[in-house]
């Protein structure tokens, strides 16, 4: 639990700009905290997560049905396999983990450990929901984007649905 690795800092190994040339020197090796967990423990709790119906998307899903309006799930027709679709009505809502899809809020912080394989993916991602929201608005899609975040405030919410839906 208190074993510790040294790495060789990020700043060595790619250009860190001009605000800090030559006004700044980093230490030759920084001390990164190792996983708590052991990586057989770490591979199984990754294998749990899921990639539908989750916890945030379930809460709109129901929020959604209980204002009476009637959808389909995960159309693999569609760019991006959108988690709700309204057909007839050509809307589309993504309910978007805040971590896995690189929100700027508390939940969407990432890992200490292993920075660069995590940066490299959640950028990935990024890019990813931004092309499929780009083609589905290119075949005449609105969507609406609810973030895991934004459900502390159920009203909010709804009322961004009702909007949205109208």
């Amino acid at each position: 639990m208190g074993s510790c690795s040294r790495i060789t800092p990020i700043s060595t190994r790619m250009n860190i700009g001009p605000i800090f040339a030559g006004t700044y020197r980093l230490p030759r090796e920084i001390v990164v905290p190792m996983d708590r967990l052991t990586p057989e423990h770490r591979s199984w709790l990754m294998s749990r997560v899921k990639g539908r119906d989750t916890t945030p998307e379930r809460i709109v899903r129901n929020m959604i049905h209980r204002l009476g309006y009637r959808f389909r799930l995960h159309r693999k027709d569609l760019p991006g396999k959108p988690d709700i679709v309204f057909g007839p009505r050509k809307k589309i809502v993504f309910v978007h983990g805040c971590f896995w899809h690189g929100h700027r809020c508390g939940k969407g912080r990432l890992p200490k450990s292993n920075d660069v394989f995590w940066r490299t993916k959640i950028v990935t991602n990024r890019k990813r929901d931004r092309k499929h929201l780009r083609t589905l608005g290119a075949l005449g899609w609105k969507v609406l984007v609810i973030w895991q975040c934004e459900l502390k405030d159920p009203l909010a919410v709804r009322q961004r649905i009702v909007d949205f839906l109208r």
